[in-house]
């Protein structure tokens, strides 16, 4: 009977068993896929290195007459007993263009903000501050020549050349920028960028000129004479703000670090300054007309513009402090 019993228990598992094999086996669901976290939202920090190339090349100088000693003397009697008499003479002397190529090196440091908006779009805030070997030099020549004529008695025929240097430059640079980007890839960002510009600016102006005066009376030439001359010059160094734009690439080539290539135009106006005057000394002294000290004077003043084109190339380390955390959910 107890035999009989333990056969039939043991078939009863073995039949359990082999339906309990036949059922459909049940496991727990795998986790839903969470979309990758943000790659690009959060603070980073790097260094930059570029070369800036001058857009607004030539520099104007014009002089103003400040003072001539023949035109003084004969104004009371014109026109009645002078003639054919043109001011200005030196002035022009000392006017012209020069080509100032404002080229050089420039590199610094800059710092930011990305947030990315959903899988395509990153905005964000750059703020970035460089030293700059961004110089340029140039000349520029001219002339001018005048007659007095005296009642067709006394006749006075001046010429006047001169020429000028202009070195112009920054010395450093920053800029405070909004960017926009599109993830072309999820690592590989494109991007637009503006904003505000400023920077130390330096200018420098040096001018010089001959001149000559010839003398006649009733057509019969008398004497010439060269006039001595002192130069003039002058400075200019103040700090400009303005505004720039570009655009560049930016490539998350490892956890943490990218690399960046971007190019910008910036504008930091224009400045004028004044230089010392130029002024033409007359070498006799002829008590008939007056002559004697300064014969003429002029006022160079002289115009830049700051402006150009940025290329350059950076890396950035991302911190990632005000990215939102990575929240797992099953």
């Amino acid at each position: 009977m107890k035999k009989t019993f333990s056969i039939a228990t043991l078939a009863l598992a073995l039949a359990s068993s082999a339906f309990a094999a036949d059922l459909p086996s049940y496991k727990a669901p795998p986790p839903p896929l969470l979309p990758p976290p943000p790659l690009w939202t959060g603070f980073y920090a790097g260094l930059n290195a570029g070369y800036a190339f001058g857009t607004s090349n030539q520099v104007n100088t014009g002089a103003f007459p400040a003072q001539d000693a023949l035109a003084a003397l004969t104004a009371p009697l014109s026109p009645i007993l002078v003639s054919n008499f043109r001011f200005g003479t030196t002035a022009l002397a000392n006017s012209g263009v020069a080509n100032v190529n404002q080229n050089g090196f420039i590199g610094g440091g800059q710092v930011g903000y990305n947030y990315q908006w959903g899988q395509s779009i990153v905005v964000g805030l750059e703020a970035d501050i460089q030293g700059a070997g961004i110089r340029g030099r140039g000349g520029y020549v001219g002339a001018g020549a005048d007659a007095l004529n005296f009642a067709n008695v006394i006749t006075v025929n001046r010429v006047a050349v001169g020429s000028g240097q202009i070195d112009a430059g920054i010395d450093w640079m920053g800029t405070v920028r909004g960017r926009l980007g599109w993830l072309f890839t999820p690592t590989l960002m494109v991007f637009g960028t503006g904003g505000l510009a400023y920077g130390g600016v330096n200018a420098n102006a040096t001018h010089s000129a001959a001149a000559n005066a010839n003398l006649a009376f009733l057509g019969i030439p008398l004497l010439g004479f060269g006039a001595p001359v002192v130069p003039g010059s002058g400075r200019y160094s103040d700090t400009r703000v303005g505004w720039t734009a570009g655009g560049g690439f930016e490539w998350m080539m490892a956890q943490n670090w990218s690399v960046k290539a971007e190019a910008l135009y910036y504008d930091l106006g224009s400045a004028t300054f004044a230089s010392s005057p130029v002024i033409y000394m007359s070498p006799i002294s002829i008590p008939l007309i007056g002559l004697g000290g300064p014969l003429a004077m002029n006022v160079p003043t002289t115009r830049v513009k700051y402006d150009g084109v940025i290329a350059r190339v950076g890396v950035n380390y991302h911190f990632n402090w005000g990215a939102p955390p990575i929240v797992a959910k099953y």
